[in-house]
C-alpha cells in the first residue's frame, strides 16, 4: 500500500459503499485513515451522538469536506443523553464549509434561531425536516433568505410551521425544484399559491394534509380569484403527490392538473374533490406519463354539501388510454371501510387501460368489481411483469389458475385475498414461470401451498385483519 500513488488509494476507497466497511479499513494505517477522512462526503449520526455537540466538533474536525449530514433521533428517551440543539448547528454551520445537504429527523431540541445560523451555509442546497416541533415558519423564513441556492425542501410534520412568508420569498427565488410538504397542520392546498413564479421551476411536488386534523380553511373570494387567474406554469413538474387534499374547481391544486405537460409520475390518495375533467384534462395534457396511482373515496367519505357526486369513472380511465402511449405502472385502490366504492372504476375500464397501454405493473386494491373475467383478460396483457391483488375478493382460484398463462408475469404479490386457496398455486409448482411470489395473510393459502410456486417466495400469515 505504501507504493501507491494517493490518487489510487483514493479511487479505492470510493469503491467502499457502506460506511462499517469504510471504517473497518481506514483502521489499517495512518496513511488511508488519513485520505479516508479527507474523502468522507457524508454522514448519519443520532442517538448515540454523546455527548452531542463535542462528538459532533469532532467528526466535523475529522471529516472536513462533509457535503451530506443526516441527525436523526428516532427512538430517543432522555436517558439516552442530550439531544443536539441549536448549538450543534452553529458547529456545522462553522466546521463544514462544503455542507450542501441536511436532514434533521425528531430533533426537537433545534429552534429558529438553530436554522438562522445556517443561513450561513451558502451552499446549503437540500434540507429535510421531519418532526422539528419548535421549528416555525419564522426560521424557514430567516434560511432561505440566506441560503438562495435551495432546491430541494422538505417539511414534515412540522406542526408550528404557521407562516407563509417564506413560501413566497422563495417562489421570488425560483430555484426550488423538490417541495414536499407532509402533515404540516398550519399549512393549507390554498397557500401553495404564494409560489408564484417558482411553479415555473417545480420538478416534484408532494403535499399531504394530516387526515386526523383536517384544517378546513375558507377561500376567500381573492384566494379563489388569484388561483384563476395566475398562469400556473408547470412545464418542469415531472412528479405529483397529493395525499387527502381536497381538489375543487377553479381553485387550489384543480389549477394545476392539466398544465403539467412533461408529468410522468402521478400519485392522488383520498384526495376529494377530483373529477372526471381534471383526469382528462390531465391526461390530454401529458403524453409523457409513465406512472399513475389513485385512492379512491368511498362513496360514503364525499363531503355531503356537494350539490353534484364528484366520483372518477370509465371517462378518466379511456382518456388516459387514448392519450398517455408510455404509461407503464397503474395502481387503483379503494378507501378502507365497511362500504367500499361500487360507483367508481369499473373492470371494463381498467382492461382497457391495459390493453391500450404498455402497462408493465398492475396494482389492484379493493377493487371488487375485478373477478375472475378480469384475470382471463390479462393472459393478453403483453408487457405485464408484476401484478399486485389487495383484498381483490372476488377472485378465486379459477382465475388465479390462469397466472401460468400470462406472457410476461414475474412478480405476483397476493395480499388479504379471501376467495384463493391452495389449489389456485398448484398448476405454478415447478413451473419457474414467477420470479418471486409473495403471499401475505390470505387465509386459505398455506405456507406449504407457496412453495415451488417461484424461484423466491414470502409467506407471512396474520389474520387480525379479519376480526
Amino acid at each position: 500500500m505504501d507504493d501507491l500513488p494517493d490518487q489510487l488509494v483514493w479511487d479505492i476507497l470510493s469503491r467502499v459503499k457502506k460506511n462499517v466497511d469504510r471504517n473497518s479499513a481506514s483502521l489499517a494505517c495512518k496513511r488511508i485513515y488519513k485520505l479516508d477522512n479527507e474523502q468522507r462526503q457524508s454522514m448519519r449520526v443520532g442517538c448515540g451522538l454523546d455527548p452531542a455537540n463535542q462528538a459532533l466538533t469532532l467528526l466535523c474536525n475529522r471529516f472536513p469536506n462533509l457535503e451530506k449530514v443526516e441527525i436523526t433521533y428516532a427512538g430517543w428517551m432522555s436517558k439516552l443523553g442530550k439531544q443536539l440543539d441549536d448549538q450543534g448547528l452553529v458547529i456545522l454551520a462553522n466546521n463544514c464549509p462544503s455542507l450542501t445537504a441536511l436532514t434533521l429527523s425528531y430533533c426537537t431540541f433545534i429552534t429558529d434561531l438553530g436554522l438562522r445560523h445556517l443561513a450561513s451555509c451558502s451552499k446549503l442546497s437540500a434540507l429535510k425536516l421531519n418532526f422539528t416541533p419548535r421549528i416555525t415558519g419564522c426560521g424557514i423564513l430567516s434560511l432561505v433568505v440566506g441560503c438562495k441556492n435551495l432546491t430541494i425542501l422538505h417539511l414534515i410534520r412540522c406542526l408550528n410551521v404557521t407562516s407563509v412568508e417564506w413560501l413566497e420569498y422563495i417562489g421570488k427565488l425560483e430555484t426550488l425544484e423538490d417541495l414536499s410538504i407532509k402533515n404540516c397542520r398550519a399549512l393549507g392546498e390554498g397557500d401553495l399559491i404564494k409560489l408564484g413564479s417558482s411553479w415555473r421551476k417545480l420538478k416534484r411536488l408532494q403535499f399531504e394534509v394530516d387526515a386526523n386534523y383536517r384544517y378546513m380553511k375558507v377561500y376567500d373570494r381573492l384566494a379563489v380569484d388569484r388561483w384563476q387567474k395566475q398562469w400556473i406554469p408547470c412545464e418542469s413538474m415531472l412528479e405529483l403527490s397529493l395525499v387527502n387534499c381536497i381538489i375543487s374547481p377553479g381553485r387550489g391544486l384543480a389549477c394545476v392538473l392539466g398544465k403539467c405537460k412533461n408529468l410522468e409520475k402521478i400519485h392522488l390518495d383520498m384526495c376529494v374533490g377530483v373529477r372526471d375533467c381534471d383526469i382528462i384534462g390531465l391526461a390530454k395534457k401529458s403524453s409523457k406519463l409513465r406512472s399513475i396511482s389513485v385512492r379512491v373515496p368511498s362513496d360514503f367519505s364525499l363531503p355531503l354539501l356537494m350539490n353534484n357526486p364528484l366520483r372518477l369513472t370509465d371517462e378518466s380511465l379511456r382518456a388516459l388510454a387514448q392519450n398517455c402511449p408510455m404509461l407503464e405502472s397503474v395502481r387503483i385502490s379503494f378507501s378502507d371501510g365497511e362500504f367500499p366504492s361500487f360507483s367508481s372504476f369499473t373492470q371494463d375500464g381498467i382492461l382497457n387501460l391495459i390493453q391500450m397501454c404498455p402497462i408493465r405493473e398492475l396494482a389492484l386494491d379493493h377493487v371488487y368489481s375485478f373477478n375472475d373475467i378480469g384475470m382471463e383478460a390479462l393472459c393478453s396483457a403483453h408487457y405485464l411483469e408484476t401484478l399486485e391483488l389487495v383484498r381483490c375478493q372476488e377472485i378465486s382460484d379459477e382465475g388465479l389458475q390462469l397466472v401460468g398463462q400470462f406472457p410476461r408475469l414475474c412478480t405476483l404479490r397476493l395480499k388479504k385475498c379471501l376467495g384463493v386457496t391452495d389449489a389456485g398455486l398448484y398448476p405454478l409448482a415447478g413451473t419457474d414461470k414467477l420470479d418471486f411470489l409473495a403471499v401475505e395473510d390470505c387465509p386459505q393459502i398455506s405456507e406449504r401451498g407457496v412453495q415451488g410456486a417461484a424461484r423466491s417466495v414470502s409467506f407471512r400469515q396474520d389474520l387480525s385483519w379479519m376480526y
